[in-house]
């Protein structure tokens, strides 16, 4: 009942449902490309979807980029690899995507048919241009040591956080607007915009996969800061429990704000974007997260199961996000529904609605002028000032 309830919705799947069809038949010929754009389905549809909107040769860059960084991830993940295994193999991952015959058994399900069948990925990636393989070289490379800096490194300090999340995500910032540089599309946007791009997004991930993180097998991989959640348990698992949980939903609050900081810088890497379909490749993610963000906020049932936005939510915002007031309405609604659920007695309720405040000041002139309430405040006034005219009248 909950679709039927929300007929846009509907609607919305209803496209969603089409334009994923059409991607399964726009599969190259090409065993290589067909490897790599079936897989990239695998592994996110929803990227898959906003990609094929790009032009051909920057979506096929971006396509085996995301490969790439998603088979470098899978290795760093896998927590059966032995340490002095999976560090050089992040290291020196950078020169296999040259090795058309290079391969790595890991991972599980879809990742390991991923990792297994790596050389169609490297096949592909030797037939983009230049540009483009410089580009994705020199983010796999930083990226790579970076991960392996913290295999070997706890996340303790706010600062370790933000160095971690710029490895494993801004990194994928910079590479993307590498390659829309690359296209000719776009100018090279400052790395300190393309940096919180990526932050914003893996923040977002860090906070709403805590229970899957913690429970991962044979032993939890935590990205949580200890600077941050020592303030609230002993320990990082304590969360779990019940008896807990408002410790734990101040610790959540408090990683919600720390994520919402790089909002403005967003909307700005966005405003600046001048191709339509990389505005929507960027874009949508975004709206994600600040979606995600406020789902989370002083949520509890992060701690019990999975948060995330409804898929006919995800339809609306893939199907409705055409401009940058789009994002700006997106923006401000997100962030008020995030506003409405502040508890006073939270020790960071301030700084929450400071930061949540100045995302609002932002968006609010574009979201007043799209708002679907503005013709009801007018409304209002009208009235107001005609209930006033005629009160002074009858004097």
């Amino acid at each position: 009942m909950g679709a039927l309830s929300r007929p846009e919705e509907v609607v919305a799947l209803v496209k969603l449902r089409v334009a994923a069809g059409q991607i399964k038949r726009q599969i190259p010929p090409e065993e290589h490309w067909g490897f790599a754009y079936s897989m990239l389905q695998k592994v996110s549809r929803s990227f898959a979807l906003v990609i094929q909107q790009l032009g051909p040769d920057l979506r096929n860059a971006v396509c085996i980029f995301y490969l790439v960084l998603r088979a470098l991830d899978t290795v760093e993940d896998d927590t059966s690899i032995p340490t002095e295994v999976k560090v050089p193999i992040l290291q020196e991952f950078y020169r296999h995507i040259y090795n058309r015959d290079w391969h790595y058994s890991c991972g599980t399900n879809n990742y390991k048919v991923l990792m297994d069948k790596f050389h169609h990925v490297s096949t592909a990636f030797l037939e983009l241009g230049e540009g483009y393989q410089k580009a994705i070289e020199e983010i796999t490379r930083r990226m790579g040591a970076g991960m392996a800096k913290f295999i070997c490194k706890e996340v303790e300090t706010v600062g370790d956080y933000e160095e971690y999340c710029h490895y494993v995500a801004g990194l994928v910032g910079y590479g993307l607007s590498r390659l829309f540089y690359a296209a000719g599309t776009e100018d090279l946007a400052p790395d300190s915009l393309s940096n919180s791009m990526g932050l914003f997004l893996q923040k977002t991930n860090i906070i709403r996969d805590y229970l899957e993180d913690i429970n991962e097998i044979p032993k939890s991989r935590m990205f949580w800061p200890r600077e941050i959640w020592s303030k609230y348990a002993n320990k990082l698992e304590d969360f779990k429990y019940e008896e807990n949980s408002e410790k734990a939903v101040q610790c959540l609050n408090d990683l919600v704000t720390n994520a919402l900081i790089h909002a403005e810088d967003c909307l700005q890497y966005m405003s600046a974007l001048k191709d339509h379909a990389i505005f929507r490749f960027c874009a949508i993610p975004q709206i994600m997260a600040i979606g995600t963000c406020a789902l989370c906020y002083n949520n509890v049932n992060v701690f019990r199961g999975v948060v995330k936005m409804r898929r006919g939510l995800t339809a609306r915002v893939i199907d409705e996000t055409n401009s940058m007031s789009d994002v700006y309405t997106a923006f401000y609604e997100f962030s008020s529904l995030l506003e409405s659920k502040i508890d006073d007695n939270d020790p960071n309720a301030t700084l929450t609605r400071k930061r949540v405040d100045s995302i609002k000041q932002t968006c609010r002139g574009y979201h007043l002028d799209k708002s679907p309430y503005k013709p009801i405040l007018l409304m209002i006034v009208l009235l107001l000032v005609a209930i006033i005219f005629g009160v002074l009248y009858t004097k």
